[in-house]
């Protein structure tokens, strides 16, 4: 009976997130049981442009280190905000959101020749955030039961958070800043004087991805609770 709760529960996450959160989580169990290293997943131009490792391009996205506090709370994010986004603002428009991962990804691997960081998927974990932070913008969240905040803050509040654990707060930056990248192109930038839309989602990812019929059982996560987790909570607020 819990399997079946489990599994219906499972299927009920939106099939993006699904697919991405269930590929970090066995990634990092296979790194855990030592069936592959994470040597064999990095992000090296070397190896990628050179000796065609090309999974290097995707797998790089899926590690968050081993099993511990930072990987759990990395896992949490990913998979509230990833859903929240899906299942929010790209409701009914999967293809949009695939296209934002591809899009991003793009980015941060372009970056990440630049700024020599071996793992990216932190920072697009940080991209996601930001995007549906300034999607929700007057949204009241606290953090810790210590800061009380709007949603645009909480990428700024996280990035402090990995300085006080000591890690190096150019994940962050870069995720922030892929993040800031699209939601102005996506977001801004159209309805500007003289804009348009730049970001354009190619047809043969719609074709793939959009159907037209919804699951009448599909019960999403209410977006008016982000934090959702014992170190915070939020309400949205009303003008």
């Amino acid at each position: 009976m819990a399997y079946q709760s489990l599994r219906l529960e499972y299927l009920q996450i939106p099939p993006v997130s699904r697919a991405y959160t269930t590929a970090c989580v066995l990634t990092t169990a296979a790194v855990q049981l030592e069936l592959i290293t994470p040597f064999q997943l990095y992000f090296n131009p070397e190896l990628i442009f050179k000796h065609f490792q090309i999974w290097r391009l995707i797998t790089n996205f899926l590690f968050f280190g081993p099993v511990g506090f930072n990987f759990l709370f990395n896992m949490i994010f990913l998979y509230r905000y990833c859903r929240m986004l899906e299942e929010g603002s790209f409701r009914g428009r999967t293809a949009d959101f695939v296209f934002m991962f591809l899009f991003g990804g793009f980015l941060m691997t372009i970056f990440g020749l630049f700024v020599s960081l071996v793992f990216l998927g932190q920072a697009f974990t940080i991209m996601l955030v930001y995007v549906w932070s300034r999607r929700n913008p007057y949204v009241r969240m606290n953090f810790f039961g210590l800061l009380n905040f709007q949603a645009p803050f909480l990428p700024w509040v996280l990035m402090g958070f990995s300085l006080l654990l000591g890690n190096s707060i150019i994940v962050d930056l870069l995720g922030i800043a892929v993040g800031h990248i699209y939601f102005f192109l996506e977001d801004v930038f159209p309805i500007q004087p003289g804009g348009i839309r730049i970001l354009k989602t190619p047809s043969i990812l719609k074709a793939i991805f959009d159907t037209p019929d919804e699951d009448p059982n599909y019960n999403p996560l209410p977006e008016e609770r982000p934090g959702g987790f014992a170190w915070g909570w939020s309400r949205t607020k009303h003008d």
